[in-house]
C-alpha cells in the first residue's frame, strides 16, 4: 500500500489529539458530512465540523481504527468504538480534493444496537451544541 496521504494523516492527528480546531485546516468550504444519526447530508464546514466534534466527544475515548485502505484522493477506514458496554464496528469513507482538503466524510455503523446507542448519543451532543437533524 502506498504512503498515507496528507489528508489522511491529517484526519488522524484530529482523532488522536481529540482536538476539533485541527478540522479547519482539513476541512474544504463545501465539504459534505453523511451521517448515520441524521437523514440529511450536513452540506458545508461549519456543520461538518460540529457532526466530527460531536463525533469525536461520543466516539473518540474509545475510538480505534483496525484497518484501512487508500488510494491518493480517498480512503476507508475500518473503526470499533465501546459505548456504554455496546459494541460500535464501522467504516468511515473519506474523499479529499487536490488541495489535500476533506470534500466528503460518510460514516456507516452496525450493528443496529450499536447505531442505536450512537444515534443517542449523538443526539444528546448535538442537542447540547444546539443542531439537531437539519
Amino acid at each position: 500500500m502506498p504512503e498515507q496521504p496528507a489528508a489522511l494523516r491529517a484526519w488522524h492527528a484530529v482523532v488522536a489529539a481529540r482536538e476539533p480546531a485541527l478540522l479547519d485546516e482539513l476541512l474544504a468550504d463545501e465539504v459534505v458530512f453523511r451521517s448515520p444519526a441524521v437523514f440529511a447530508p450536513q452540506e458545508g464546514k461549519e456543520l461538518a465540523t460540529h457532526y466530527l466534534a460531536s463525533a469525536l466527544a461520543v466516539l473518540g475515548p474509545s475510538l480505534r481504527y483496525v484497518s484501512e485502505w487508500h488510494d491518493d484522493t480517498s480512503a476507508v477506514l475500518e473503526f470499533e468504538a465501546d459505548l456504554d458496554g455496546i459494541f460500535v464496528h464501522g467504516i468511515d469513507l473519506l474523499r479529499w480534493n487536490s488541495d489535500g482538503k476533506l470534500v466528503s466524510f460518510t460514516v456507516m455503523v452496525r450493528p443496529l444496537r450499536g447505531l442505536e446507542k450512537l444515534v443517542e448519543q449523538m443526539r444528546h451532543q448535538l442537542t447540547a451544541g444546539e443542531i439537531v437533524d437539519r
